[in-house]
């Protein structure tokens, strides 16, 4: 059997999410600047929640979402010494149904966990690093919870 030193052979291989820290850091303007029709997502599915159990588990989702968003614009900030400003160009896309709403949401939750995994791996090691990791955490919390919507209301498609 063979020992290969892992530092040794670390230095050429390179994850598939490979990302540098200026990826990361344009990664993370591209997230906050899409905020505003994150805002209207969930608003607008909140109201079409058929029961206030389900609209407060939307709320609580969106409630964390205003936190992510804080973080990488404070992580940003510490980072570049700049604000995030503008807005995305991309235009809101209303909700169909609260179905389709839920199921738009879920694919939403685990693309964002993609994207912060790149966020993450450009990041140097500590606090923000860290912050990042904790945040895609919540999306996968978000996602096991519009699941379980879906699963209330999969009689509904």
């Amino acid at each position: 059997m063979y020992w290969v030193n892992p530092y040794w052979s670390r230095a050429t291989f390179q994850p598939v999410w490979s990302t540098s820290t200026p990826q990361a850091l344009d990664m993370i303007k591209e997230a906050v600047q899409g905020e505003r029709n994150d805002e209207l997502f969930y608003d607008e599915l909140i109201k079409l929640a058929p029961n206030s159990e389900q609209a407060s588990i939307i709320t609580s989702i969106r409630d964390d979402e205003r936190g992510h968003n804080r973080m990488f614009r404070v992580i940003y900030k510490e980072l570049t010494g700049q604000e995030i400003r503008g807005i995305s160009n991309e235009q809101y896309q209303r909700v169909e149904s609260y179905t389709t709403g839920i199921q738009r949401a879920l694919q939403g939750e685990l693309s964002a966990t993609e994207k912060y995994r790149k966020i993450w791996f450009g990041l140097p090691a500590g606090i923000y690093r860290d912050t990042v990791g904790g945040i895609i955490l919540d999306e996968l919390k978000h996602a096991s919870k519009y699941n379980y919507l879906f699963t209330l209301n999969h009689d509904k498609i």
